[in-house]
C-alpha cells in the first residue's frame, strides 16, 4: 500500500453522512444497499487513495453483499471509514473492512426494525393520533419533527460512534439498550391508542343519539379490555371473535 496517511476532513465526513440517507436508492435484488453503501463512502475512498489502482480496489470491497437497517447503517457507514483509514495507514489488512460489515450487518438490521419500525413509528403516531381532538391537521406535523428529530439524532449519533470507535461501536450501542428503550414507547404508544380508542367510541355515543347509545360506546370498551385479557390468558382467539359476534348482536338489538 503506497498511500501516504491522510486525513478526512469535516467536509468529507459530512459529504459521506448525507450520502448515507440514499442508501437505498439504488437497492437491487443481487447486492441490495452495495451501491449505495459504495455510493455514501466515494468521497472518503477518494481522499485515502488518490492511486487509481489503490481507489478501484477499495471501491471493489464496499460492493460485495450488504444489506441492513437503513437508518443504522449510518453506524457501519461510520465504522467502514474508520477501517479504511486504518488500512490507508496500513495498519490493518483490507478483509478487516469486509469481516466488520459482514458482522454487524444482520444483528443492526433487527435491532433497527425492532425500535425504528415497531417501536418509535408506531408509539410517535399514537401520541400524535391521541392528540389529533387538539391539534387536527396539525398533529400530522408534530408527527413528522417528533419522528424525523429522533430518527435524524439517532442517525448522527451511529454515526459518530462508528467513527470513533470501529469495531467497539457494539459496546456502545449495547450500552443504548435501544431493546428496553423500545420497550417502554411501544407502552407509551398502546396507552395513547387506547386513550384514542374510549375518547372515540364515546364521542361516537353520544353523537349517535338514542337511549343506550352512550351504554353501547362504554360496552365495546369494555369488551376490548376483556378480550384482552382473554388474549393475554391463551384463550384461544375464535373464541374471542365468536363472543364479540354475540355481544354486537345483542347490543344491536337495543338500537
Amino acid at each position: 500500500m503506497s498511500t501516504p496517511a491522510l486525513s478526512l476532513s469535516w467536509w468529507v465526513l459530512l459529504r459521506v453522512f448525507m450520502r448515507s440517507l440514499f442508501l437505498q436508492a439504488s437497492w437491487n435484488p443481487q447486492g441490495m444497499q452495495n451501491l449505495g453503501l459504495a455510493y455514501a463512502v466515494y468521497p472518503a475512498l477518494e481522499r485515502l487513495y488518490p492511486e487509481q489502482r489503490d481507489l478501484e480496489a477499495a471501491v471493489r470491497r464496499h460492493l460485495v453483499f450488504f444489506n441492513t437497517h437503513p437508518y443504522v447503517a449510518a453506524a457501519i457507514v461510520g465504522g467502514v471509514l474508520h477501517h479504511e483509514q486504518r488500512i490507508a495507514r496500513g495498519e490493518e489488512t483490507p478483509d478487516k473492512v469486509v469481516a466488520f460489515k459482514a458482522a454487524l450487518m444482520g444483528p443492526l438490521a433487527a435491532l433497527g426494525d425492532g425500535f425504528f419500525w415497531l417501536s418509535l413509528k408506531p408509539a410517535t403516531g399514537a401520541v400524535c393520533a391521541a392528540l389529533v381532538p387538539v391539534l387536527a391537521a396539525w398533529a400530522a406535523v408534530l408527527f413528522l419533527v417528533l419522528y424525523n428529530l429522533v430518527h435524524f439524532w439517532l442517525r448522527a449519533r451511529l454515526y459518530v460512534l462508528g467513527l470513533s470507535m470501529g469495531d467497539r461501536l457494539v459496546e456502545a450501542v449495547a450500552r443504548a439498550n435501544l431493546p428496553g428503550r423500545g420497550a417502554k414507547l411501544r407502552s407509551v404508544g398502546a396507552a395513547c391508542a387506547g386513550g384514542l380508542a374510549a375518547w372515540l367510541a364515546v364521542d361516537f355515543g353520544l353523537s349517535a343519539g338514542g337511549r343506550f347509545a352512550p351504554l353501547l360506546s362504554m360496552g365495546c370498551l369494555a369488551l376490548g379490555a376483556v378480550s384482552y385479557v382473554l388474549v393475554a390468558r391463551r384463550v384461544p382467539g375464535y373464541v374471542v371473535l365468536y363472543l364479540a359476534a354475540g355481544l354486537a348482536c345483542v347490543a344491536g338489538a337495543f338500537l
